[in-house]
């Protein structure tokens, strides 16, 4: 029995330029209701150890942003893995100090939120470094095919 591969039809620029856009309108959405008055502080979960955290949130955000800017004007291999090589570096660090910190407080039935933004954060360190990893051998492989 023979098998066959299917490879997916490329997206278009199009569809990869508007996801960039969603991407920032996203991210900028989300650094103005975190540092607007109020802000993160009118969050009722949030603690005070927040401030330990939100320079690294924001740093993440703008990193999407930036690179999502990037992506939009081009979008060759090798760019692209530097752009998620920063973001998802920046997003591991973020994730492990707001691990570390875990500015939450979940009282009464809402306690057991506290397992589950811990599992999240678990996903989240694992998924950035599996990503880093991918994004490293996408760089080195199109660096290897640019010196032939």
């Amino acid at each position: 029995m023979a098998t066959t591969t299917r490879n997916r039809p490329p997206q278009s620029a199009v569809a990869r330029r508007g996801g960039n856009v969603v991407a920032i309108l996203i991210n900028g959405a989300l650094l103005y209701l975190l540092n607007a008055h109020p802000g993160w502080r009118a969050v009722p979960f949030l603690t005070p150890a927040t401030t330990q955290v939100i320079g690294l949130v924001n740093l993440t955000l703008a990193a999407g942003i930036v690179a999502n800017l990037v992506y939009f004007v081009a979008q060759p291999r090798w760019l692209r893995a530097i752009g998620d090589l920063t973001t998802l570096t920046i997003s591991l660090i973020t994730t492990v100090r707001i691990w570390s910190v875990f500015p939450f407080a979940f009282h009464g039935s809402m306690a057991f939120w506290s397992d589950v933004v811990r599992v999240l954060l678990v996903i989240g360190i694992v998924g950035a470094s599996i990503g880093i990893v991918y994004s490293a051998v996408t760089l080195l492989r199109s660096i290897a095919r640019a010196g032939r």
